[in-house]
């Protein structure tokens, strides 16, 4: 059974960046082998704030909205996501997302793509905290894509050859972890 990889597209606004930089992570990651991609944009899925009256860790999910979210998050071996940097951090959009959920999180493998003024590094510092508390083992390397170099005018992505292999270095690291914490899942 092939690997499953969900790539979280994690901003809702109008005009996002994030839009063409998770479609070139898609394309790329597509024509490799060793897994299956799916580029999953959590503007879709239409979230509100966080409406579920039972805390996420107790699984008792009520919504439809809700369901839909966890039945998705919950197919996937392991995640990339694409983040823009807001004011030092990810999107609230995204950590909205991700605070619907627990079990469907846990013991699973994440990298990052990020983008921002300095490259979104800080969003993704954030992340990884938030990824620790949900189970979640981040992989080292990491796509930091910057305003001012891989965009022109701060708007049309032109990512630098460098960020290419930034990516493949993302993939094989998912890949790989996403497959060893495969067996941890069907332990648990």
């Amino acid at each position: 059974m092939s690997l499953k990889i969900g790539i979280l597209l994690g901003s809702t606004r109008p005009g996002r960046n994030g839009e063409p930089v998770a479609k070139w992570v898609y394309e790329l990651a597509a024509q490799r082998t060793g897994a299956e991609f799916e580029l999953v944009d959590i503007a879709e899925f239409n979230l509100p704030h966080l409406d579920e009256a039972m805390p996420p860790s107790m699984g008792q999910y009520a919504l439809p909205h809700t369901k839909a979210w966890a039945q998705k998050i919950a197919s996937f071996d392991g995640f990339i996501f694409v983040t823009p940097e807001y004011n030092h951090s990810t999107s609230g959009a995204l950590k909205n997302a991700i605070d619907f959920l627990y079990g469907e999180w846990n013991n699973k493998a994440a990298g990052f793509v990020s983008y921002g003024s300095v490259g979104g590094t800080r969003a993704v510092e954030h992340l990884r905290l938030i990824m620790s508390e949900l189970q979640v083992a981040t992989v080292r390397a990491q796509v930091a894509l910057s305003l001012f170099t891989d965009f022109e005018n701060f708007s049309a992505f032109r990512p630098g050859e460098h960020q290419r292999q930034a990516l493949d270095a993302v993939l094989d690291q998912v890949i790989s972890w996403s497959g060893a914490l495969r067996s941890v899942r069907a332990a648990g």
